[in-house]
């Protein structure tokens, strides 16, 4: 059995971040909140997403497990304007969740669980490097390299005491170097690893609206960004696959 009723804003954000890398997902329900832990179809990204009961005006729920489409639930959520409060619900043992806002009420058919793929397990890596970033800075630095590449290299260099993002393309290349000055938080380890703008790129709209992103780095290891939703009761970890560089 799941009700709730929230902002639809709110789990506005939290859909948006998911559908940055999937378009389908499980999302588990227990008293707790809502989560749910998934990777794009290459193996390349993964998304973990936790909303807490505490970002719901209300909130009751068993332990469910419901298959989301993503896609469609953006769609949903189009129709959504600000300040609409969002209702849910999901009968017992049943397989439409119940969705109303305004005077529109909606009943979704939700996808076999077993049709999804299972949660991955997030793999256990040292990531030394970390920085703590606007989620505008970092989104601004992401679209600034995208004019010039397919591919950015993030990294920190302790000499120096900055966080450095660097993009070469055929012609062109643009490089933006941080201190701790402009920066909220920089640890002095070195770090250097190269990504791939086309995961980055929908990445940072949704981080972009986030006062602050953890970045945590290792060489040539993948990254890992973290960012609170929903004013603090929810969070979101994006974890990218380093780019292998040519010899």
């Amino acid at each position: 059995m799941f009700k709730a009723a929230i902002d639809a804003d709110t789990f506005r954000e939290a859909i948006d971040a998911i559908a940055a890398l999937v378009t389908e997902c499980r999302l588990h329900a227990d008293v707790n909140g809502i989560r749910t832990r998934a990777v794009d179809t290459a193996n390349v990204a993964m998304v973990s997403m936790d909303l807490k009961k505490d970002a719901f005006k209300s909130f009751s729920a068993t332990k469910d497990e419901l298959g989301i489409d993503i896609a469609k639930m953006k769609n949903i959520l189009g129709m959504v304007s600000k300040g609409d409060l969002m209702n849910m619900s999901l009968p017992e043992a049943g397989h439409k969740l119940e969705m109303s806002f305004q005077n529109y009420k909606y009943s979704i058919t939700l996808l076999d669980v077993n049709t999804i793929r299972k949660d991955p397990n997030p793999p256990t890596i040292e990531l030394p490097g970390k920085i703590v970033i606007t989620g505008e800075a970092l989104n601004s630095a992401i679209r600034a390299a995208a004019v010039v590449s397919d591919k950015i290299a993030l990294g920190i260099d302790p000499k120096a005491q900055k966080f450095f993002m660097v993009a070469e393309g055929d012609t062109d290349h643009i490089r933006l170097e941080l201190g701790k000055d402009e920066l909220v938080s920089l640890s002095n380890v070195e770090a250097r690893s190269l990504f791939s703008l086309d995961y980055l790129k929908d990445m940072g709209k949704v981080m972009a609206r986030a006062p602050q992103v953890e970045i945590a780095l290792g060489i040539d290891h993948p990254v890992k960004f973290t960012f609170p939703i929903a004013d603090g009761a929810g969070k979101v970890e994006y974890l990218l696959a380093p780019r292998i560089e040519a010899e």
